[in-house]
C-alpha cells in the first residue's frame, strides 16, 4: 500500500542531512505528532520532533493501517515513562503487535526490521530480567545494543556527572535509551531531556511501566480476561514499583476487585488507595492471605525489598516471610487462578510450587519479551 508524505522546503537540507534516511522517517521513527483522523486522514501537527530535533509543518497524508482501532483515535508513543500515560485502545494495540513479535521470536530466522538502531542500556540498579529481556529485544529485531549494568559504580556518574549530562551524551551515541535508576521520578527526568525516546525499565520505588504492561499482558493470556477479574496484590506494596504501575493498568479495566495483603510496615501507600477510589475500583486491605487467594483469578506476590529498608534491618526482619505462598495457599486457590510474581524470588514462594501448571511466572517473564520487542518497534518505527 503507498503511502505519500509531504514536507515542507524549508525541511529538506535538515532532513537530507539526517543519517537515517527519508525511508525511516514515518511513524515513530522520528517521533511526528501523528493524529489519525475517521476519515482516514492522518495529519502531522506543527511539533518539535523528539528523535532529530527538527520541526515539521503541518500536512495530510492518506493512509491506510491493519490496526483498526487508528482509524478513529490518536496514537503517539514518544516515551514509556508511567503507566498513566496508556489507555485501553493503546494498551490492546500494544498487545496485539507483542503477539506479531510472539510470532517473530518463534521464527528461526528472526526479524531485521531494527537493523541500524543502536540501543543504550543504562542500568543504576540491579537488573537480570528486565535488561537481558531488552538486550535480547532489540538483537531479535535485527537492533544492536550499547550496554552498562551498574551505572552507578562504573559510570560517569560515580564522578558526579549529572544524570542530564549523562543522557545527553548517550544519546549521542543511540536510537533510544532503556533506564533503570534508583531515584523515583528519574525517568521523567531524562525524557524531559533527551530527543531521542526513553523507556523507563524502573526508578526506584517509583514506577515500572514495561513490567506493568507485561503483567496485563499475562493475565489477559492466562485468564482470558481483563474485566471482571478479582486480584490480590501481596508482598511489599510500599516500595514495588511493579504493583504500582499494575495498579495504574488495572484501573482501566471494568469491575475489577483489588485485594492488598502485606506487611503493616510495607502497606500500599494513600496515593495509590486514593487513584482506585478516584476511579471507582473497589479494593480491599486483609490479612488473611488464604482468604484472599480464595476469591482471586491472580495472586500477584512480590519479595520483601530490602534494599529500600536502608539501616532499618529490624523493619525489614518484621516484614519478611508473613506472606508466604505455599501449597497451602495454592489448594485455597480457584482452579483457573494462577499466582504471578515480577521475580526475583527469595521465599515468599516456595519452589514446589512451580511444579503447579498455575504458577505464572516463568511465563510471565517470558511474554516481557514479546512486549520490549512490541516496544522497540513501536517506537522507532511507528505502526
Amino acid at each position: 500500500m503507498a503511502t505519500s508524505y509531504s514536507f515542507s522546503a524549508c525541511m529538506l537540507p535538515e532532513l537530507m542531512s539526517r543519517q537515517r534516511a527519508p525511508s525511516s522517517f514515518p511513524g515513530g521513527a522520528i517521533g511526528v505528532k501523528l493524529v489519525h483522523l475517521s476519515s482516514g486522514m492522518m495529519k502531522m501537527w506543527p511539533t518539535s520532533i523528539k528523535n532529530h530535533g527538527c520541526r515539521v509543518r503541518c500536512c495530510a497524508v492518506q493512509t491506510h493501517s491493519a490496526h483498526s482501532f487508528l482509524s478513529e483515535n490518536k496514537f503517539q508513543l514518544d516515551d514509556v515513562i508511567e503507566a498513566q500515560q496508556f489507555d485501553r485502545d493503546i494498551l490492546n494495540a500494544i498487545f496485539e503487535v507483542a503477539r506479531d513479535m510472539e510470532k517473530i521470536e518463534k521464527n528461526s530466522q528472526g526479524s531485521q526490521i531494527l537493523n541500524g538502531y543502536l540501543m543504550a542500556t543504562l542500568f543504576y540498579e540491579p537488573s537480570t530480567r528486565t535488561r537481558l529481556s531488552f538486550e535480547s529485544a532489540m538483537k531479535r529485531l535485527g537492533g544492536e545494543v550499547l550496554t552498562t549494568e551498574n551505572a552507578k559504580e562504573f559510570s560517569s556518574a560515580a564522578k558526579g556527572e549529572t544524570l542530564e549530562d549523562t543522557i545527553r551524551t548517550v544519546e549521542g551515541y543511540s536510537d533510544i535509551i532503556v533506564m533503570r535508576h534508583f531515584e523515583s521520578g528519574a525517568a521523567k527526568r531524562a525524557a524531559a531531556t533527551a530527543e531521542i525516546p526513553v523507556i523507563n525499565a524502573g526508578d526506584g520505588p517509583g514506577q515500572h511501566p514495561t513490567q506493568a504492561l507485561l503483567d496485563v499482558y499475562t493475565i489477559e493470556r492466562e485468564i482470558g480476561k481483563l474485566d471482571g477479574i478479582n486480584v490480590a496484590l501481596v508482598g511489599d506494596l510500599a516500595n514495588g514499583r511493579t504493583v504500582r504501575s499494575l495498579t495504574y493498568l488495572l484501573a482501566k479495566y471494568k469491575d475489577v476487585q483489588i485485594y492488598f495483603v502485606s506487611p503493616d510496615v510495607v502497606k500500599m501507600k494513600d496515593d495509590i488507595k486514593d487513584y482506585l477510589t478516584s476511579k471507582g475500583v473497589a479494593w480491599e486491605e486483609s490479612s488473611d492471605l488464604i482468604e484472599v487467594a480464595s476469591k482471586c483469578d491472580v495472586v500477584y506476590q512480590t519479595r520483601i525489598q530490602k534494599e529500600r529498608f536502608g539501616e532499618r534491618i529490624d523493619l525489614y526482619e518484621e516484614a519478611r516471610g508473613k506472606y508466604i505462598v505455599d501449597k497451602g495457599v495454592l489448594n485455597a486457590m480457584q482452579k483457573h487462578a494462577v499466582v504471578m510474581h515480577p521475580l526475583p524470588r527469595l521465599d515468599e514462594i516456595t519452589v514446589d510450587v512451580d511444579e503447579d501448571p498455575r504458577a505464572a511466572y516463568f511465563r510471565q517473564a517470558k511474554n516481557g519479551l514479546y512486549i520490549r520487542m512490541a516496544l522497540l518497534k513501536l517506537l522507532l518505527l511507528g505502526w
